[in-house]
């Protein structure tokens, strides 16, 4: 079954529970247990959170350039989101799960605090920064990556079994500075635009 008519099939026989923020949503989702999908739509896009006994295990992300699951889509969702719960049974949660599980949790966590820079005056556009870390061509996981903004931290994460980290944050000239498991920092100058998403570093 492909992942849209499992969608399908979940949103029909499923029992609404709210409408709740990201925030409220995981506590929610969390102190009930529940077995369900929380759904989000607008201007063009599509958010989905698959819960099983009320943990995020799922996520997908759906615009008119395509679809994105797991830890790929959680980097798209926003604090502002409005998500509609629906509790549905565990093997069909379970088996949504199963196309789009998501690896990395406190990624989630972590949008939920992200606060978006406006240092130097209004930005030019705000995205998604992805980063990935490769030495001698091999993706480097466990390695702590931060992004500073005139001399302030803005972002800090570690990178994944797959070398990347992402950050939510205005258009502009970041410094990258990443700490290996040795504790060695280099630092890089990087410049973050619509064009420029996707930043490979090498250590």
């Amino acid at each position: 079954m492909k992942i849209h008519e499992l969608l399908d099939n979940v949103l029909k026989g499923s029992r609404y529970l709210g409408t709740f923020d990201l925030s409220d949503l995981l506590q929610f989702a969390s102190s009930r247990e529940i077995n369900g999908v929380a759904v989000a739509k607008g201007d063009g896009r599509e958010f989905y959170i698959a819960f099983v006994a009320g943990e995020a295990e799922g996520a997908i992300y759906v615009d008119g350039k395509g679809v994105l699951f797991g830890d790929t889509a959680v980097l798209m969702i926003q604090v502002k989101e409005s998500f509609v719960l629906t509790e549905t049974t565990l093997d069909v949660v379970e088996a949504l799960v199963m196309g789009c599980r998501i690896f990395d949790k406190n990624r989630l966590k972590k949008t939920i605090s992200c606060v978006v820079p406006e240092i130097g005056g209004p930005s030019g556009g705000i995205g998604i920064l992805s980063i990935i870390v490769k030495k001698e061509g091999v993706p480097q996981n466990g390695i702590r990556v931060s992004i500073r903004k005139d001399g302030k931290i803005v972002g800090s994460d570690v990178t994944t079994n797959d070398g990347t980290v992402g950050f939510r944050v205005a258009y502009g000239v970041y410094d990258c500075i990443v700490q290996d498991k040795a504790q060695v920092v280099t630092k890089y100058r990087i410049e973050f635009d619509a064009s420029h998403t996707f930043i490979p570093l090498v250590m």
